[in-house]
């Protein structure tokens, strides 16, 4: 995980990069041809000419960029070197690029201009790394994108991991304290960070300090520690990683990272993260407002029927539990008469329900009357295409019965999963409807949703099980 935030961070700069690059570029061309500070004799080029370049430069910024680690995160330190290496990095790449241009004999280029542009690059380039850091701890320091994590061990291990996670606030990971193995150290301070408990007390820490990621740093005398702590952990929705590595242990989007050197294998976490939250939360607003504009007339004709039929309101809303086990109120239309658990409680539909209304078994048959819940993914609580929500009042029975529960809560909700379309909807396994959410988690990808949504199409919104 903390490679693949450094992934997000390489990518958002590169793309700020080539923003400043081709401004400062066009900048030089207006400086050197329309605030002519020394005479242009030979006539104004083209600025097609000159904007062409662009696919030259923009490349070649990268390359050189790269090699001076400019898309790595840096330390809080390190600015007036930062500075330091762009001044270099943009002088390469300008000498190659002024080279480059010397074999263009179709066309004669400023000399003045590059060198307007280097000078322009330069500034403008330090000025947004720097603005850019200080944005990045502006929204950290507001809580805005921070991961709350724990270090569990205390030995020199722990303490490296401290001090680079520290030394890279803009990864947005806070460091909460350290669990020991005994209580000889427990509160004690370590790299100013308090020892928090032992590690027997884990999941109390977890849930109570709101920890999102566990880094295990144990060395390789106390590994046998190792099963236990993930024992203790149980199914909380944490994202756990050791160091150095352990392949045993490796469930939910397990892989394996590098972080400054050091090896990790990421046990259990999210397939969203960087560009593939934005990714898919795109996908579900644009093809959730085209739903409701093409089903908007279906819309108001069932609300009206069910006006029309039954006593109650037209819309249904009931809490369920979504991505990291945040609760949320899912819309859907009512098909059950009001007041219908008063008597039994949260039960499950059955087959022949009587608490069903007389257009209330159409439209669960049809899945019609979850049409509501793509407010729902406008909103954000859903995605289009996830694991099916459930009840708290059921999930506190499942959790204990079913190993891995509540890992289906690493990915945020759907309206149609890969259980669904398999089958394994309403009354059925819950077993299997586990092991597919799980499967589908573990191979997630903008193709496997649009599979989804397709097969949906064709087998899912019709089902022998939907009661």
């Amino acid at each position: 995980m903390l490679k693949k935030h450094s992934k997000f961070f390489e990518t958002l700069v590169l793309f700020i990069d080539w923003i400043t690059l081709s401004c400062s570029w066009i900048l030089a061309y207006y400086v050197r041809f329309y605030i002519p500070i020394i005479p242009v004799y030979k006539g104004i080029p083209s600025f097609y000419m000159y904007i062409t370049l662009l696919i030259v430069m923009l490349p070649l910024w990268y390359i050189v960029f790269k090699a001076f680690d400019l898309y790595r995160p840096r330390r809080i330190s390190s600015k007036v070197a930062e500075v330091m290496d762009i001044a270099k990095a943009t002088t390469i790449a300008t000498l190659i690029l002024v080279s480059l241009t010397f074999f263009v004999r179709k066309y004669e280029f400023s000399r003045l201009t590059f060198l307007y542009f280097w000078i322009i690059c330069v500034i403008t380039l330090c000025i947004e790394r720097i603005l850019f850091r200080e944005f990045l701890r502006f929204i950290r320091k507001r809580g805005y994108n921070l991961r709350y994590a724990l270090i569990v061990g205390t030995g020199s291990l722990g303490q490296d991991v401290t001090d680079r996670v520290h030394d890279h606030p803009e990864l947005g990971i806070k460091i909460r304290g350290f669990l020991s193995e005994d209580n000889s150290q427990v509160g004690n301070a370590l790299k100013g960070f308090q020892v928090l408990d032992t590690f027997e007390n884990i999941r109390s820490i977890v849930t109570n300090q709101k920890i999102d990621i566990v880094l295990i740093t144990l060395p390789l005398s106390a590994h046998e520690r190792l099963k236990s702590i993930l024992d203790d952990i149980g199914d909380e929705m944490v994202s756990i990683m050791i160091i150095p590595d352990l392949f045993k242990f490796a469930t939910l989007r397990g892989g394996i990272g590098e972080f400054e050197g050091m090896p990790i294998i990421s046990l259990r976490d999210t397939p969203l993260y960087g560009w593939n939250v934005v990714i898919k939360r795109v996908t579900d607003i644009v093809l959730s407002l085209i739903i409701i504009l093409v089903t908007s007339p279906l819309m108001l004709v069932i609300s009206f029927l069910i006006k029309a039929t039954s006593k109650g309101p037209v819309f249904y809303s009931q809490e369920r539990m979504g991505l990291d086990g945040k609760i949320f109120s899912m819309l859907k239309y009512r098909t059950m008469t009001t007041q219908a658990e008063k008597e039994t409680g949260p039960i499950w539909a059955a087959k022949d329900d009587s608490r069903k209304t007389l257009i209330g078994t159409f439209l669960r048959k049809t899945s019609l009357d979850e049409l509501p819940q793509f407010f729902n993914v406008l909103k954000g609580d859903m995605s289009i295409v996830g694991p099916r929500p459930e009840r708290q009042f059921f999930i506190q029975q499942f959790r204990n019965k079913i190993p891995k529960y509540m890992l289906r809560h690493k990915m945020k909700a759907g309206i149609t999963g890969w259980a669904q379309i398999n089958g394994w909807r309403g009354n059925t396994s819950l077993e299997k409807r586990i092991e597919y959410d799980l499967y589908y988690i573990e191979n997630w990808s903008l193709k496997f949703d649009f599979e989804v949504m397709w097969l949906t199409i064709w087998r899912g919104l019709i089902s022998k099980n939907a009661y």
